[in-house]
């Protein structure tokens, strides 16, 4: 089976359920497990930050992080087409009583800060006091540059605002700019990095960020369910993705690039977008998306989408499986 859906379809290697299987174990809730104790130390210090909290998942990550940054009545700038506001079902309102204000996205995956400052409310008793900007890279595939960042860094702080990264490819972003994360979240407060996509680790997101803020996730961590205990194996897997499935992201960055070219190649499809490792078409109608998707699925190919279709690469995506990807929507289309 081909799967394009997402990279949250990564399967655990061997050798990643080897090391899970012989990791030492603790009591987390207790600080007592060593393997997650030292991947928290390792991704803080990726990233540049002091302290990391690992988290079983990208949405309660950034949940924990809009919780520990705002009180209730508070809000948080976010694009409106940002995971953190669209697909997390609304968490920071219903848990926090945070309210979102969502901001138009641009093409390239950044708010327009203009536009941002716009949004900020005043200081006055009718509204919400804005508290937070909440940026995502990557965006649908697309890399938020250092000196978008830098920039968006220095507006919040002139606006006196927190800055939170959902970074949950930010991996991706880093192997596209060729540079470390550390340099893509210098400027945030906290950033929220997911190893169960692309990286392939099957379960885990770390929040990243000062002391302090770290303490308060912690907290808000245990609210919300996400008190683990023996979570060495977890961390263990996420270990082994750092050691092992970082530096091979740039042959997933080429195989959408691969996809891309052959999907631009082709009539009836519109190229909209391709970064990293994502690659957006569009289809000439949403018949034509179903049937589609019914023909690749009949050939062991699963995707997603109708008359628009997102085709994500990852580690269990080969050269020879993104030529037969292609093969197959040409055989489709020449019929």
């Amino acid at each position: 089976m081909i799967d394009l859906r997402s990279d949250t379809t990564t399967q655990p290697s061997a050798g990643m359920r080897s090391q899970m299987a012989s990791a030492p174990v603790g009591d987390d809730v207790f600080g007592d497990d060593p393997s997650v104790n030292a991947l928290q130390q390792r991704v803080a210090s990726l990233a540049g930050k002091e302290s990391a909290l690992l988290l079983p998942s990208g949405t309660q990550s950034n949940l924990v992080a809009l919780l520990a940054h705002c009180q209730r009545g508070e809000e948080y700038l976010v694009g409106q087409d940002y995971h953190t506001y669209l697909y997390e079902a609304g968490g920071a309102a219903v848990f926090g009583s945070i309210q979102p204000q969502p901001v138009p996205v641009s093409t390239d995956g950044s708010l327009d800060l203009e536009l941002v400052r716009s949004r900020i409310k005043p200081d006055d008793p009718h509204f919400a006091m804005t508290r937070l900007l909440v940026l995502e890279n990557t965006h649908n595939g697309k890399v938020l540059g250092l000196d978008y960042m830098a920039q968006a860094a220095e507006f919040a702080r002139r606006h006196g605002l927190a800055l939170h990264l959902d970074g949950a490819r930010v991996f991706n972003a880093a192997t596209e700019l060729g540079v470390d994360v550390k340099e893509i979240v210098r400027h945030v407060d906290s950033v929220s990095i997911c190893f169960s996509k692309g990286l392939g680790a099957p379960v885990g997101s770390l929040l990243c960020g000062s002391g302090p803020f770290i303490a308060a996730a912690k907290r808000w961590r245990k609210m919300a369910g996400g008190g683990l205990r023996q979570a060495g194996v977890l961390a263990a897997a996420i270990d082994y993705a750092l050691d092992h499935h970082v530096d091979r992201l740039r042959f997933d960055h080429a195989h959408a690039k691969r996809l891309a070219q052959a999907m631009s190649e082709i009539d009836a499809i519109t190229l909209i977008s391709s970064q990293t490792n994502m690659v957006f078409i569009e289809l000439p109608d949403e018949d034509t998306g179903v049937q589609l998707g019914q023909f690749l699925a009949e050939r062991g190919v699963k995707v997603l989408g109708g008359n628009r279709m997102r085709l994500v690469t990852h580690l269990d995506i080969s050269a020879a499986d993104t030529e037969t990807v292609i093969t197959l929507f040409r055989e489709y289309f020449a019929s």
